[in-house]
């Protein structure tokens, strides 16, 4: 599966319950600007097309589309990883956050391990 890049009206509609189908979503938060995010890019896409995670929706969000979003999910600065879990019913969407590595990779921040047991944990 590919990565689709996310405007700020369809990370809203997935982050306000507006999705109305039982789906797990993984974003990646980044900004142009951010060394460490494009570090990441070929690794996140790479995870994106495991066959193991073929049932699952990945996308990128640009952080400078909407600047308030951090403050809104809870989260300092990028890259950020997060996993979404949208439901059929009336049920709000869980929005789960991929917590600050305690050893922070000086190319990409996260590890490929680190995002993928946070994607098992919580898919």
């Amino acid at each position: 599966m590919s990565v689709t890049r996310l405007s700020p009206e369809a990370l809203n509609k997935i982050l306000s319950g507006k999705v109305r189908e039982d789906a797990t979503c993984v974003i990646k938060f980044y900004s142009n600007d951010c060394h460490l995010c494009q570090n990441l890019h070929d690794y996140y896409i790479d995870i994106s097309q495991e066959e193991s995670y073929s049932d699952i929706l990945f996308f990128a969000f640009n952080v400078d589309d909407n600047q308030m979003i951090e403050k809104k999910l809870k989260f300092n600065g990028v890259p950020t990883i997060s996993v979404v879990k949208t439901y059929s019913g009336e049920t709000k969407p869980r929005v789960r956050i991929l917590s600050d590595p305690d050893n922070p990779q000086p190319q990409t921040w996260y590890t490929v391990r680190y995002i993928k047991d946070f994607i098992e944990r919580e898919k």
